[in-house]
């Protein structure tokens, strides 16, 4: 199966390029059919996404269309043949696609060596409501055809396509049918399954660790401060900086939610600012496992705090070093004061005890010193 999902991922960047961020929610289907199939890779297979996540997968081998998420299991409760009627959907559409195949290698006069045919098509809506379908033929990676569903008509993107683009717009139930489930039966189909996962996830939320870093840039004097997030499932997550309480898009930028080894999920967001307005800005983070959402202050870059710190160490040192020397100061007159006292003891000894006696106490004193 390595060869076959190598294959599928390899095709989808080629059709769909980079989609992330452009829909929040999205349902997408892959069909692909090869020429010349091996050990590893079937002549026909499809597999499903939910937000990119695969959710099922059928091939030619098996023959059988099944769950790739354990929460698709619940669609049989609604539908006790949908894996059933799925898988005998699925055959049929292979025979289709692979007559395609075999009419589009004649118009690249292509009848030997490996060979693909693809299909994608599904739908998605952001949460400002908005909501997309699209659907699309590739040949050998290369978009071939793409369903136009406001004109109901196809755009070739090759002068091999223009044969099939006028076969295909004379059928205008066929493109009816199509603009139905892309705009409705598709969007509920994703809400549905939206739904179950929901579910699932609500059972085993992870709530993200959030984290904060800065630092200060040399050149301009500006701070740039860094929300990471960690270990959260599910992968919806909101995240965002705030300033003054109102979301704040200026100077500002942020990775791809992204996978962990464990399952969970991880994300950054960044931002750029003058240090003197560190105190309104925030980092805002809501997901499922936080009970209410974080808002996390920004810290005082790494580079003014070692300055703030070696200002403090070094007025510290002063002061110490100041007391010191006082305390030498202090001692150091007392001790000048010291000799007289005492030398002035030893000549009132001298007159009243015997030489041997002020030889003793001379060395007394000398060794005192």
């Amino acid at each position: 199966m390595g060869l076959c999902w190598t294959t599928l991922c390899l095709l989808a960047a080629l059709l769909l390029g980079d989609s992330s961020g452009s829909v929040r929610h999205s349902l997408q289907y892959q069909y692909v059919v090869v020429s010349d199939p091996s050990e590893g890779l079937p002549q026909f297979f499809t597999v499903g996404y939910l937000d990119g996540q695969v959710i099922t997968y059928y091939d030619s081998v098996k023959k059988k269309k099944v769950p790739k998420a354990s929460w698709m299991e619940e669609v049989e409760k609604e539908d006790a043949n949908y894996w059933k009627d799925g898988s005998k959907i699925l055959r049929a559409t292979q025979q289709v696609l692979q007559e395609d195949l075999r009419n589009v290698q004649n118009r690249y006069k292509q009848k030997e060596g490996f060979h693909t045919w693809q299909v994608t098509y599904g739908c998605g809506f952001t949460g400002n409501g908005s909501k997309d379908g699209y659907s699309q033929y590739g040949y050998d990676g290369r978009t071939f055809l793409t369903f136009d569903k406001e004109t109901l008509s196809w755009v070739a993107s090759e002068p091999q396509a223009q044969i099939t683009k006028r076969n295909w717009d004379v059928n205008v139930p066929w493109s009816r049918r199509n603009k139905v489930y892309l705009e409705k039966e598709c969007i509920e189909w994703l809400e549905k399954y939206l739904s179950y996962r929901r579910k699932e996830m609500l059972l085993k939320a992870e709530p993200p660790v959030v984290t904060m870093s800065s630092k200060m840039e040399a050149d301009d004097s500006m701070e740039t401060h860094v929300c990471q997030i960690h270990g959260f499932y599910p992968r919806e997550i909101d995240a965002s900086w705030t300033r003054d309480g109102e979301v704040w898009l200026e100077d500002t930028f942020r990775g791809s939610v992204a996978p962990n080894a464990d399952g969970t999920y991880h994300y950054w967001l960044s931002i750029q600012i003058d240090p003197k307005d560190r105190g309104r800005y925030r980092c805002h983070v809501e997901h499922d496992g936080l009970q209410e959402p974080l808002e996390m202050t920004l810290k005082v870059s790494e580079s003014n705090l070692g300055h703030i710190i070696g200002c403090v160490i070094g007025l510290l040192l002063m002061c110490a070093i100041v007391g010191i020397l006082a305390f030498l100061m202090k001692r150091w007159n007392d001790y000048k004061a010291a000799p007289s006292e005492c030398f002035s003891s030893l000549y009132m000894l001298a007159a009243t005890q015997s030489r041997d006696q002020r030889q003793h106490q001379m060395r007394s004193v000398n060794v005192f010193v």
